[in-house]
């Protein structure tokens, strides 16, 4: 018997290793003997970086940046355990944790620090970065990161204009001349399901901009100033991004790499199936256990449980696929069509959401023996 453990975090509860350990002290108890891969798995969002420095025994990196409102602060990104590839996500330095009802203003909120981090991860010689960039605080088009990787967004009097979003009306044009030649050197791959352009009604001001505290006449200055600086980026660097789909990922971040730096676009699951040969370890598999905290006609789209699913699949088509989740939702059923074989909750009868993330580990290792029991009749 050949067991995959490959689940996502349980947020709040439990990280992707901890759920798979979790899984694992389930499952031995019935079944000792047999072969197990434990695979920390994400889809490019929050747990991304931990994942992936679990999955491929690396480690850790702290580095002081600046947050969306230009203050120091620490920020944590991942070396791979091949030494080769650093995984970043941009909310480590940008995200929305740093602002409150009060101080969060898109006008104003910069990525420098992300661009702080990358440049870091460069010159500790990762030749390859991950970036998972959502739960930005930002619209700024990643003009603060292109600026920390030595990029220089001028007026039309040859001064530098002020970061995020209000700055951009000013922007005249952009010299490259100074920007680190680390950046031709590395590749960056853009971990996001978003496929937003930079502007227009489905655009990163208008989705995005009002729950980082853009009010009406702020989304209509966020959108214009994009549209100016996709236009001035057009015009100095030839590449044309208003429309290109992921570009307003992140406020914006998703053109700033694209500009600026040598990127592409990926589904963050796959990345990740990628950087921890999922389908290679998933080849024999008898059963695969995945799962998240929530599970639901959403998870279809891009999320761990469904990505995994897809994957081992390929490898191993008379596997069976078991999700395990702290709340099930609707829509499930369409699930079982797209790869998942069975979803069960893990939670006891109806507990409180403090019970629930308390008792995560129990629960899920409660659940993984029931499953064991189940199969072993």
């Amino acid at each position: 018997m050949k067991f995959v453990i490959a689940p996502d975090s349980f947020k709040g509860s439990l990280t992707a290793k901890e759920a798979a350990d979790a899984v694992y002290e389930g499952l031995i108890r019935i079944f000792p003997k047999a072969k197990y891969e434990i695979i920390p798995m994400a889809d490019g969002g929050e747990g991304t970086v931990q994942s992936l420095v679990d999955a491929t025994r690396g480690n850790f990196k702290t580095v002081t940046v600046l947050n969306p409102l230009e203050k120091e602060t620490k920020a944590r990104y991942g070396l791979l355990g091949n030494r080769k590839t650093a995984v970043i996500e941009m909310a480590a330095a940008s995200g929305i944790q740093f602002v409150n009802n009060e101080t969060k203003n898109p006008l104003t909120t910069t990525t420098f620090g992300t661009g702080q981090m990358i440049l870091d991860a460069m010159h500790q010689g990762a030749r390859e970065i991950i970036i998972g960039i959502g739960g930005s605080a930002t619209t700024d088009g990643g003009q603060g990161m292109a600026e920390a990787l030595g990029a220089q967004f001028l007026d039309a009097h040859n001064h530098p204009i002020k970061r995020g979003g209000g700055g951009l009306s000013e922007l005249d044009h952009i010299d490259i001349s100074k920007v680190d030649p680390l950046v031709n050197q590395t590749k960056i791959r853009i971990a996001s399901d978003v496929v937003n352009p930079l502007i227009g009604s489905k655009g990163s001001a208008k989705v995005f901009g009002p729950q980082k505290g853009a009010t009406a006449p702020m989304i209509e200055i966020l959108d214009k100033n994009l549209k100016h600086y996709a236009d001035v980026i057009q015009h100095d660097l030839g590449k044309k991004l208003a429309d290109f789909p992921g570009a307003g990922a992140a406020g914006g971040l998703g053109a700033g790499l694209l500009a600026f730096t040598n990127s592409q676009m990926e589904k963050g699951v796959e990345i990740v199936v990628e950087m921890t040969r999922l389908k290679e370890r998933s080849k024999g598999a008898d059963y695969i256990i995945t799962g998240e905290g929530a599970i639901d006609s959403q998870t279809q789209y891009g999320k761990t449980p469904m990505g995994t699913a897809r994957a081992v699949k390929e490898v191993a088509p008379n596997a069976k696929v078991i999700a395990l989740a702290g709340n099930v939702g609707d829509g499930i059923e369409q699930l079982y069509q797209l790869g998942i074989d069975s979803i069960f909750c893990i939670l006891p009868g109806v507990v409180s959401l403090d019970q629930a993330i308390k008792n995560a580990k129990k629960n899920l290792t409660q659940t993984s023996e029931n499953i064991g029991r189940l199969i072993n009749k």
